[in-house]
């Protein structure tokens, strides 16, 4: 087992979970407007969504790289060319941050915000698509069977964003206020992501 490999995946996990994107910036906005609860259950319900992804990928990539090793190599070709194209997105992307409390945001009962969180995640093909890129560089272990590894990949990827989502919720009102009093925040978390998209679609071209 290859201890560095699995760190090396929580912190390129720990900083795409920072990084703005639509589940936090809705978690936070949950939690700005409405409360911490809320946001933390918008976080239950994406993270529980999470291991309907991890499942998925775990079991059909397996079945591949058990049947046919070379399909399994364009995969991951294919992976490491749809993280360039997500860097190529984040790079064209704006670096600010919309923070606006002023919305008129429905309130939703915390059962409510965790079955629309789980929806969002659910039904949202290009989060699988996005495992099915990330998660074939990091395999760890030669003894392991890979839906093993798949899986614990899922668990850590879950338990980090889990851990930093939670963060965003419980802070929901300083992390606002930084936000909007220092917008170089979001210049920083641009780069970063789009470090970490070409850092692992090289990683994936060179395993």
């Amino acid at each position: 087992m290859n201890i560095e490999i699995l760190i090396s995946f929580v912190l390129a996990v720990a900083i795409l979970a920072i990084s703005p994107g639509p589940d936090n910036i809705f978690v936070l906005m949950q939690s700005v407007v409405h409360g911490k609860k809320y946001g933390l259950a918008t976080v239950a319900g994406l993270m529980t969504g999470c291991i309907i992804h991890t499942t998925l990928v775990a079991f059909g990539v397996s079945t591949i790289i058990t049947s046919v090793p070379a399909v399994f190599l364009g995969i991951k070709i294919a992976g490491a060319l749809y993280l360039i194209y997500l860097a190529y997105k984040v790079f064209r992307s704006d670096a600010s941050i919309s923070v606006n409390t002023n919305n008129g945001i429905e309130k939703k009962t915390p059962i409510q915000l965790f079955k629309v969180g789980f929806l969002m995640n659910v039904l949202n093909p290009k989060v699988t698509i996005f495992f099915l890129a990330l998660f074939p560089g990091f395999l760890f272990s030669e003894s392991l069977s890979t839906v093993v590894q798949f899986y614990v990949l899922g668990g850590l990827f879950i338990l980090t964003s889990f851990v930093i989502f939670s963060s965003i919720a419980l802070l929901g009102g300083k992390v606002s206020e930084q936000i909007q009093s220092n917008q170089q925040i979001g210049v920083w978390l641009k780069w970063l992501q789009v470090i970490v998209f070409l850092g692992i679609a090289c990683w994936l071209f060179l395993d």
